[in-house]
């Protein structure tokens, strides 16, 4: 048996993907303009790589399954019974929902009290599709933006404080109360709600039109969200979120991690995504999915967050590990210059995702945009076979 597989991931296809970057980086022909918003790469059920084999294409999940510890390694198989997480590409072109990932402990106990209340999974209301938490790390391919968990309070309140239409809102902030602020807005009426959004967002308008507003102003988003154009109702309450969470701007090779309870929307650009396995999000605005405000209040942390962005720890003159404090996977990037090699062993089953150059991986040629894995406890070696340097991400479980 082999121990590297060259893989291919899955195209998803979301209305918010963008329709060149994944394309162009894979050699796609995508002269209908469709959106590829995310390429997976792992063993969800749903949307399984598939390996290349001496005896054909064969589903990741169902490798996996059938070589549990002779793929995942004896420990990981005992401890997660399938490889425990999932690796994408994103390219955001268009914001995403504002969502929050539960906990594990809360995510058995919402997917049990679903299946005993007989929602089926693929219905519109469900909100639990796992028993799993969704811990994620990105790191970005581009210039990225996105919202990240709720501003510091000093600065939320000067935030308040400055925008006529959210004056009304100070009081509700008091002292430094994020659950009752959040939790007033997300119940508001429509009518209400519609009251409140639209001179916010005209003020938006206005001040876009300038031509002064950059885009670490929330003005930039609300707008850009509408299209310039304020509706007359229904207004999406999301929009109040984009003033109250942090807009971070994340630079190429750099990341964030997003824990369980953080409020979070990607707003822009390109990246790579690493998570546990799992498709559980509640959602709190910017999307037209469903949203349970009652349960998506219980699952959101309270707190402020100070964004702290990885530049990522270096483990070796080529590797940078990007810190997760998960146990279901981690993150490094590789980088080999012309004709450099690298040598190390797998501790667990492994993704080699080839961003920039040409390698050589146990004998399997690799271009920009293909993928390889390896088996746990096996060395492999890379050799840089290009002219231009290699850019590798490798997801692992610690």
């Amino acid at each position: 048996m082999n121990t590297a597989y060259k893989l291919q991931g899955i195209h998803r296809h979301y209305e918010w993907g963008g329709k060149s970057f994944i394309p162009q980086l894979m050699h796609v022909d995508n002269v209908i303009g469709k959106p590829f918003a995310e390429y997976w790469m792992g063993a969800h059920p749903s949307a399984p790589a598939m390996v290349a084999t001496s005896e054909g294409q064969m589903a990741l999940d169902q490798i996996i399954q059938e070589n549990k510890v002779p793929f995942l390694g004896a420990n990981i198989a005992d401890q997660f019974g399938s490889l425990p997480y999932l690796f994408k590409i994103l390219d955001v072109e268009k914001m995403l929902s504002i969502q929050v990932h539960p906990s594990k402990e809360n995510a058995e106990k919402g997917f049990l009290k679903e299946q005993e209340a007989g929602v089926p999974l693929d219905a519109t209301h469900r909100n639990y599709k796992d028993q799993n938490h969704k811990p994620e790390v990105m790191v970005a391919l581009s210039d990225f933006w996105l919202l990240h968990g709720f501003m510091p309070a000093t600065a939320l309140k000067e935030r308040l404080a400055s925008i006529a239409p959210l004056q009304t809102l100070l009081p509700l902030f008091g002292q430094d109360d994020y659950a009752g602020l959040y939790s007033y807005i997300m119940r508001l009426d429509q009518v209400a709600a519609d009251a409140l959004l639209k001179p916010l967002l005209e003020l938006a308008v206005k001040e876009v039109a300038t031509g002064k507003v950059v885009k670490s102003s929330p003005h930039f988003w609300a707008n850009q969200y509408y299209g310039g154009v304020v509706p007359s109702s229904n207004i999406d309450k999301g929009i109040l979120s984009i003033y109250i969470l942090n807009i971070v701007n994340v630079p190429k090779y750099h990341g964030v991690f997003q824990g369980a309870g953080l409020l979070h929307a990607y707003l822009q650009g390109q990246n790579i995504e690493l998570m546990a396995n799992s498709d559980n999000v509640l959602r709190g605005g910017l999307t037209p999915k469903h949203i349970d405000i009652e349960e998506l209040l219980e699952h959101i942390k309270f707190e402020p967050t100070y964004p702290n962005i990885l530049k990522g720890d270096l483990i070796n003159s080529n590797e940078v590990l990007f810190p997760c404090p998960v146990p279901d996977f981690g993150l490094t990037k590789i980088t080999l210059t012309p004709g450099e090699t690298y040598t190390n062993q797998t501790n667990s089953f492994e993704m080699f995702l080839v961003m920039q150059g040409d390698i050589l991986l146990d004998e399997i040629e690799l271009k920009p945009g293909e993928l390889v894995a390896v088996k746990a406890g096996a060395t492999y070696g890379i050799q840089q076979t290009g002219s231009e340097t290699a850019v590798i991400f490798k997801s692992f479980v610690p």
